[in-house]
């Protein structure tokens, strides 16, 4: 079979070192280990688990909601159940998902580098995030928090029962962990680039992770010291934000916005990175305006610091304020449309492979674009009043989080699984779980632009008997959404001992980490890579000659 990609450096010469998976197969020398494969595992596995137990949450919310009267958990349980489910999914699982897990793991050898720049700090990353995961899962077994997971004073400075300050401080040691992360990974892509890695010849992944990285140690110590003045007015009735004692509530949303907000880039734009890498791949073109998409990444970092206001055009900021942030809220979405237009112009005349990333990627594209267009809705001032605290924004969030967000993350570990694992997958059963996720997803969540539109409220245990239709529905989504992201489990953890050997690179994919065997060897590379190639250097006559061939054999794209 025809090769199909240029890579940018030549194939590695076959290391005699064993595969990272090898290396003295322990649990120590993973507890221990400062390579970063193996910590993007820690943290595939870890995030693994907050996602059951914030799933779990959000199992319960919707069963309850089965039944207007909601009759499952009293008002204050189904309260905690949202934090839960808030704070975990934000904090323990979006967060971290694709930058600690898939960046970990294949940024260095997007760099061809040998590590990142500072493996231990790596490490210690992990385990701070670990840290503040024990925290918050002690909060909750310890009694639960009622406050969501916005944590608005003065109700949580001041009033609220349960563990705030404990869920507060997990937070706060995980946040330290991110910073960890993105400190590590801007000087890695600075300073550990191979020889001829220019910026313009940078993978879209990189600047997306690049991006990500100044956002996370720009924002989070903001989010970090907001938490401290909250815990300091809830333990030492400090006047800080309660009006009752000298403070201004409006302060808290202020600043919890300010990292809030550019919080939705750092979850979305390592997405989009990864639809980048495989909208080029599957459909064997170069990603068309490679340098628009780059530079949008970094233009969403910047202006993401600049709309934090239009979560509170209800509240009692000035009105002018509320015009200039609406009137931002507005230009924000133009450097993602860029994203959008250019990957859609990308897969135009392309030799389109449905393989199971690119199905993936499909999804994350129409669910991203209803999630982004329905914002233009809230960044009106007129139409936000009736929208804010409906369910309206609950679909809109999602929309952009799990739909695209989750969609993402799953592409990106099929298109990287036979790199992380030597091993494929069962084509057929993962492409099922994708569609049982799109049509889940859109069961579960379309039903709740029109429960908000038709008013109802956000984060009620109970609601009027006329919306019980679209909550039974709603509720039916999310048990097809759970099957869809249950199979994922199943079968990556069969293909670790029974799925086809992947080789290299199977998919035939530009990028240095394709040019080292699957599983890598500890130190990625035998040799230093030379970069002579612009990223996504396929050869579209040699493209479709491969994938015409493929379709007459009905077999995978492999190297024989």
């Amino acid at each position: 079979m025809n090769a199909i990609a240029t890579p940018q450096a030549p194939p590695q010469p076959p290391s005699h070192e064993p595969s990272y998976l090898a290396v003295e197969n322990t649990v120590r020398s993973w507890l221990l280990t400062t390579d970063h494969k193996r910590i993007g595992i820690l943290y595939m596995i870890s995030i693994t688990l907050f996602f059951l137990v914030g799933g779990a949450a959000a199992t319960l919310m919707r069963l309850n909601l089965l039944t207007p009267q909601g009759a499952l958990v009293t008002s204050t349980t189904y309260n905690k159940l949202f934090t839960i489910h808030g704070v975990i999914m934000v904090w323990f699982f979006l967060i971290p998902s694709v930058p600690t897990v898939i960046g970990n793991f294949v940024l260095p050898m997007m760099l061809g580098a040998r590590d990142v720049a500072f493996p231990r700090l790596n490490l210690a990353s992990w385990y701070l995030f670990i840290g503040g995961g024990a925290f918050a899962l002690w909060a909750i077994i310890a009694g639960g928090v009622d406050t969501g997971w916005t944590f608005y004073t003065p109700y949580s400075s001041t009033y609220a029962n349960g563990h705030v300050i404990a869920m507060a401080t997990g937070i706060f040691i995980a946040g330290f962990g991110s910073i960890a992360t993105g400190l590590n990974f801007i000087v890695t892509v600075h300073k550990m680039r191979a020889p001829g890695l220019t910026w313009h010849r940078l993978p879209l992944f990189v600047w997306s992770m690049y991006s990500t990285s100044v956002i996370l140690v720009l924002a989070t110590p903001v989010l970090a010291i907001t938490l401290v003045l909250m815990a300091l007015e809830r333990a030492f009735g400090i006047g800080i934000f309660d009006p009752a004692i000298g403070g201004d509530p409006l302060l808290f949303q202020h600043l919890f916005w300010f990292y809030s907000h550019p919080a939705v880039y750092i979850m979305i734009l390592p997405g989009m990175g990864v639809v980048s890498e495989i909208i080029a791949c599957f459909s064997r073109k170069a990603v068309f305006g490679y340098y628009f998409v780059a530079y949008s990444s970094v233009a969403i970092a910047v202006l993401g610091f600049v709309v934090w206001g239009h979560h509170m055009f209800v509240s009692s900021q000035s009105i002018y304020a509320g015009m200039v942030f609406s009137i931002l809220s507005f230009l924000v979405s133009i450097p993602s449309a860029i994203k959008v237009f250019n990957w859609t112009a990308t897969l135009y005349r392309g030799s389109i492979w449905f393989q199971t990333p690119f199905l993936y990627v499909l999804g994350f594209i129409g669910l991203f674009t209803i999630g982004g267009l329905t914002g233009l809705f809230l960044a009106a001032l007129a139409v936000d009043v009736h929208l804010t605290d409906t369910y309206f924004v609950i679909a809109h969030f999602h929309y952009i989080m799990v739909g695209g967000m989750v969609m993402a993350y799953l592409g990106g570990l099929h298109y990287w699984w036979p790199k992380i694992s030597g091993r494929m997958y069962p084509e057929l059963l993962a492409k099922l779980s994708a569609l049982f996720i799109f049509a889940g997803f859109n069961l579960t969540f379309f039903p709740q632009f029109i429960l908000g539109y038709l008013g109802m409220p956000r984060r009620y245990h109970a609601y009027a008997p006329e919306f019980q239709v679209l909550n039974v529905l709603s509720t039916a989504g999310a048990s097809i959404l759970a099957i869809g992201y249950f199979l994922p489990l199943a079968y990556f953890l069969w293909s670790l001992r029974y799925g086809k050997v992947a080789g290299p690179n199977p998919w035939q994919a530009t990028g240095l980490e394709w040019t080292t065997e699957s599983p890598p060897p500890e130190h990625n590379f035998t040799v230093v890579p030379i970069v002579t190639e612009p990223p996504y250097a396929y050869d579209p006559v040699a493209a479709e000659e491969a994938l015409a061939a493929k379709r007459e054999q009905r077999e995978p794209a492999y190297v024989r």
